[in-house]
């Protein structure tokens, strides 16, 4: 059994991405059967800044380039979340015991059909846009307070 407070934080960056009626985009997962939703987001590699890692995710998960989006704002303080225990060990080759990631709100300034799902190395089945407040109860719940606390921090946009 792997000590879960003795594992680190896997280093991460979110983007938080409002259309022009202000609705947030969020995506199935493929590797998951619940209906649950999410923003893009993920690991940094070694050495990456944030920002980049950020829109680095939101291209391979999405298909959005960067050019298609702009930055509004960095949330001030990197948010937190732990895995489920039964999930400690299975994820990640059980390094880290969840992520402490670094959100960006950013406008998209494309279309819709500059979303393409169909990556190179696909992440998600579905995607739509949501109204902020809907998005704990989307989530899966392990993240609701991570989420609660990205609304929290860009509730002056919102």
């Amino acid at each position: 059994m792997i000590d879960k407070n003795s594992l680190p934080y896997r280093p991460a960056a979110g983007v938080m991405l409002l259309n022009p009626h202000g609705k947030v985009f969020v995506a199935q997962r493929l590797d998951s059967t619940l209906e649950a939703w999410q923003m893009p987001q993920g690991g940094l590699d070694e050495g990456e800044d944030a920002h980049a890692g950020a829109l680095r995710e939101l291209e391979e998960e999405t298909g959005i380039a960067p050019d298609k989006v702009d930055l509004i704002q960095r949330c001030p303080i990197d948010l937190y979340y732990d895995l489920p225990d039964d999930l400690v060990g299975k994820m990640w080759k059980g390094r880290w015991r969840g992520q402490r990631q670094t959100w960006f709100l950013m406008r998209f300034t494309g279309s819709d059909e500059d979303v393409n799902l169909e990556t190179a190395e696909p992440e998600f089945r579905a995607w739509k846009w949501a109204d902020p407040s809907d998005l704990p109860a989307m989530i899966v719940p392990f993240k609701r307070d991570l989420y609660a606390n990205i609304l929290k921090a860009f509730a002056d946009w919102l």
